[in-house]
């Protein structure tokens, strides 16, 4: 069995979207710029619903691939097909076959024949998605298929595993959120790639880093090696870490241009990133992003910096600034070194957040008492990297850039009366 200590092969499932190809890029990006922006608010709303849980997933998709009524199955395949591939994705499908591995793709977001085309590039046994009607080869805007009904992956899994006379223990699964859960039974063995907070929790072991890393996961070699942080690694932290002179800055510049400048910041950095999802770029914003991006984000609109000047910036405007100033410099010094550290220190992960380690937040509770004693008294100081890495450490619905510092606020206006 996968979880013994004898190898032996079986099935590999991955989700598509957000594992092999970039997450979200086919219907807001690809798709999107082609909508009238009417269609594309929509299409949005509707999305965010379904993230919020107010409505289920195949009404999402309902509503959502409406605005492809009229449309011709060769255009939108036109479309999909410039999207592309995770790096190395083809290696790892040749990997596996020459060791006897069975791989499917099942995918509850994209068409059916976008997955096809996807299984036949990397060579994939078996391919699953939605399935688009069509009329003389024009979409009427309507789908079926199983994948969007409720358990539909489950049904779709189970009948592979009759096919190929394999166990639900012969299985590995590799997804990246929570409506992949269905398939992540108990006996098989589960990896969370760059997941969300539910897979963070349920996956038997999370992988952050390059996708070639899987196969090491996937075979069942050993833990992955630790590793002195990379020149992206650095980069990246360095400039979460930087946000700690945020509150010197308020400061010297007063609390309103601080905030303007941020706001100015975001929005630039969002230009930055729709020009460079156009293959364009915008001076200095995308240059930055190019070095400090993970290889995921490289391929997607990446979201982490945004919700990163979002998560300062409110709490700059919500609370007092002794208490903003101890919570900022908390969160951005504790939260970069718990990442640098818990990358190269790391062996024991959280049992309630399989993404973090024990030696992270270790490190995260040190820098940030740190930096927070830069602003306040020791005791201030030691309630506050209390808060930041507890709430750092725990699986959150909603980006942790944003919620740590506004929480670890809260957390210390709530008590700040009792030091």
């Amino acid at each position: 069995m996968l979880k013994g200590k004898t190898r032996r092969t079986g099935l590999v499932v991955f989700d598509v979207e957000g594992v092999l190809v970039p997450k979200k890029r086919f219907l807001y990006f690809a798709v999107g710029r082609t909508l009238r922006l009417s269609q594309f608010l929509g299409m949005v709303f509707y999305g965010f619903l379904y993230e919020v849980g107010l409505i289920s997933l195949k009404t999402a998709l309902t509503h959502v691939f409406k605005v492809f009524k009229g449309m011709q199955t060769q255009e939108l395949l036109s479309i999909y097909q410039q999207i592309p591939i995770i790096p190395k994705a083809k290696e790892i499908f040749r990997e596996l076959r020459s060791e006897g591995w069975k791989t499917a793709l099942i995918s509850s977001g994209l068409p059916a024949v976008f997955v096809k085309d996807l299984a036949s590039s990397l060579e994939a046994d078996y391919s699953f998605g939605i399935e688009l009607k069509t009329q003389d080869n024009i979409m009427t805007g309507e789908i079926s298929g199983d994948v969007i009904e409720k358990k539909g992956k489950l049904k779709v899994l189970r009948s592979i595993l009759a096919e190929e006379e394999l166990l639900p223990e012969d299985c590995v699964m590799v997804a990246d959120d929570r409506n992949n859960l269905q398939i992540f039974l108990p006996q098989a063995f589960k990896i969370g790639y760059n997941p969300d907070f539910v897979l963070r929790v349920k996956a038997d072991v999370v992988l952050s880093g390059k996708l070639p890393e899987i196969l090491s996961l996937i075979r069942r070699e050993s833990k992955p090696t630790r590793r002195a942080p990379t020149r992206n690694e650095i980069v990246r932290e360095a400039i979460h870490a930087s946000g700690f002179f945020i509150p010197i800055i308020t400061v010297l510049l007063g609390l309103f241009p601080t905030a303007l400048l941020i706001s100015a910041i975001i929005l630039l950095y969002a230009l930055s990133e729709v020009k460079r999802m156009e293959r364009a770029s915008l001076p200095v914003f995308s240059s930055v992003t190019r070095v400090a991006a993970t290889q995921t984000e490289l391929y997607e609109f990446a979201t982490a910096p945004i919700f990163f000047a979002l998560g300062i910036l409110l709490t700059l405007l919500l609370f007092p600034l002794p208490v903003s100033s101890v919570a900022i410099a908390a969160f951005t010094l504790g939260d970069s070194m718990a990442s640098i550290f818990g990358g190269m220190f790391g062996q024991r992960a959280l049992p309630f957040n399989k993404g973090k380690t024990v030696e992270g937040s270790v490190s995260c509770f040190f820098f940030a008492f740190c930096a927070a004693l830069f602003f306040t008294t020791p005791a201030f100081a030691f309630l506050a990297a209390v808060a930041t890495t507890t709430i750092e450490s725990l699986p959150w619905p909603l980006n942790d850039n944003l919620v740590t510092p506004l929480l670890t606020a809260l957390v210390l206006i709530l008590t700040q009366s009792l030091l």
